[in-house]
């Protein structure tokens, strides 16, 4: 299996930094306010289980770089929870290898014009092909 190109780890980490100016709160909420964004936009296209389905994957795959993750889990609706109890170290790399996991399974499954379609959706106020 391939892993994620860094045009996808640039992408996981813009939306991020976004997220972390868009509202002064820690690092940890900036992957769950992402994540929650990304729920509103796929769960319209792929369905709950859907969107759980990517976010359960990310996770496994984000763990497997970065063990400390193991005390991160999914809600009811799929989103990440539990970063806060991370170390802030692993609160910012937790965070940026779950998002980039989660956009490479987006972008391979659906394809990039969808992905990118359907990240416009969740961030019309920035420019995702940049």
């Amino acid at each position: 299996m391939d892993t994620p190109s860094q045009s996808i780890r640039d992408l996981a980490l813009r939306l991020l930094e976004l997220e972390a100016e868009d509202r002064a709160a820690d690092d940890a909420k900036g992957a769950e306010r992402v994540c929650a964004k990304l729920h509103t936009s796929l769960t319209r296209f792929a369905g709950v289980d859907g969107f759980k389905a990517l976010t359960r994957r990310s996770l496994a795959l984000a763990r497997s770089e970065i063990p400390v993750l193991r005390g991160v889990s999914l809600d009811e609706g799929g989103c990440f929870v539990g970063l806060g109890d991370l170390a802030a170290k692993a609160v910012n790399d937790g965070g940026a290898a779950l998002i980039t996991h989660f956009l490479w399974l987006l972008v391979t499954f659906v394809g990039e014009p969808i992905a990118l379609r359907l990240l416009r959706e969740a961030w019309p106020e920035i420019n995702i092909d940049e």
